[in-house]
């Protein structure tokens, strides 16, 4: 998967603090792009746009 182009955000829930965050990249065509912050170069996880909707739709609310 090439991830050149990939723009990376931080979830909103991120603290400032540096802690525990997840950064997603959802510009890439058919896929959504998910990584540990704090290991930017390490590994990535990848989801199709209806797998990534269902799972923040669920995490929305629990």
């Amino acid at each position: 998967m090439d991830l050149t182009n990939s723009k990376w955000r931080k979830s909103s829930r991120s603290g400032s603090s540096g802690g525990n965050c997840v950064e997603v990249a959802d510009n890439l065509p058919g896929v959504v792009a998910v990584r540990d912050s704090k290991d930017p170069f390490g590994p990535v996880l990848a989801f199709d746009p209806t797998t990534w909707r269902s799972f923040v739709g669920f995490a929305k609310r629990a």
